[in-house]
């Protein structure tokens, strides 16, 4: 569905994300939304007005007192005739700016100007985004209202890899049209609604999908988990701000981008990983179908069908649940699953109670 009268005020600041903004206004465009341009002194360096010039056949606004700039006081008019204030890319510095009030530049004083919603797009050195003044910023605008697009994990152009490369520009369109969508296109309005970004700093450790567990070579026991739910809950987390990390055993579903990955078969296997990450956490969430039992011993060639009754000895399998609760450091929240087949909320209250959990998703 296309979208009719959107007014759009994209925001461009200095990164070398700020190429990417272009990709943003053409898919805008392509939603029937009408863009107008702004940009700090820094982002002309990295991408040529005119380009957005000749994309929204628009003056682009750098300066209220530049020469061309056929309006004096064009930060208030043009902030106070758009539907949204879209910055892609957003730099620390331009967080911090809008954060604490700063008006130096005809960006930060269309913000301070602006009655419409505001989402933000950071881009930034993974080191920059996680401290703690940049953090504190970020909650700053949260509590003002402001919607955060997040960083994902990625290479940045520093060659590292970590937490700061500007979101795909089709989620950051998609978002803004949500926004949009929902707040209705009343630009005078200064209502704000509070933003969905509200994960960011936490850092979540999830297990996904099944286990199997080793009889033979060829043979193993297993359950039907597919991975779906748990993979669903780390993709929406890490849209919300979170970092996530999945440990994920047997899995029949694509896993979702922008999370962390680590593989592990068996029962064994997976409470090495997650006690191995535990400490880093701040969210354990356990959704992964684990097995309860497995053969004690594992024969080490195929076993022949020779009589008519074979007998399996299983022994029980590492309480991930139990171990993460016995080992929680302060401050971690605990959330497990139940899978019940008959009187759910009494075995799910009663697995809470003896795991010592948080909170349990009984199904």
């Amino acid at each position: 569905m296309k979208d009719k009268n959107f007014r759009v005020g994209l925001g461009v600041a200095g990164g070398i994300a700020a190429y990417k903004a272009i990709e943003v206004l053409r898919l805008l465009q392509k939603q029937n939304c009408d863009v107008s341009v702004a940009m700090t002194k820094h982002a002309a360096e990295f991408v040529s007005p005119l380009t957005f010039r000749a994309l929204t056949e628009k003056y682009v606004l750098t300066d209220d007192y530049a020469p061309g700039n056929p309006d004096p006081i064009a930060h208030i008019n043009f902030s106070q005739t758009i539907d949204l204030l879209l910055i892609v890319p957003a730099t620390a510095n331009v967080i911090a700016k809008f954060a604490n009030g700063i008006a130096d530049d005809f960006l930060t004083s269309t913000y301070l100007a602006a009655t419409a919603p505001v989402l933000i797009a950071p881009a930034m050195n993974t080191t920059m985004w996680e401290h703690a003044a940049t953090q504190r910023n970020i909650e700053r605008l949260k509590q003002d209202g402001v919607f955060f697009a997040a960083p994902v994990d990625g290479e940045l152009a520093c060659k590292t890899v970590g937490t700061g490369k500007l979101e795909d520009a089709e989620n950051i369109v998609g978002q803004a049209l949500n926004i949009l969508r929902s707040e209705g296109k009343n630009p005078d309005s200064a209502f704000r609604t509070p933003h969905l970004q509200d994960l960011i700093g936490e850092i979540i450790l999830l297990t996904v999908g099944g286990t199997r567990e080793a009889i033979d070579p060829v043979r193993f026991i297993s359950n039907h988990s597919s991975g779906k739910m748990g993979f669903a809950l780390a993709a929406a987390a890490a849209k919300r701000g979170a970092k996530v990390t999945v440990i994920a055993g047997v899995t029949t579903v694509e896993p979702p981008e922008n999370v962390r990955i680590i593989r592990a078969i068996s029962a064994g296997e997976m409470h090495a990983a997650v006690m191995k990450e535990l400490s880093n956490a701040s969210i354990f969430i356990g959704a992964a179908a684990v097995a309860d039992y497995r053969p004690k011993s594992i024969a080490e060639s195929k076993i022949k069908k020779n009589d008519e009754i074979f007998n399996l000895e299983l022994e029980k399998t590492p309480d991930i649940l139990s171990d993460v609760s016995k080992n929680r450091h302060d401050g971690l929240l605990v959330v497990g699953f139940a899978a019940e087949t008959n009187d759910v909320e009494n075995y799910a209250r009663s697995k809470m109670e003896r795991k010592n959990l948080d909170l349990v998703v009984a199904n």
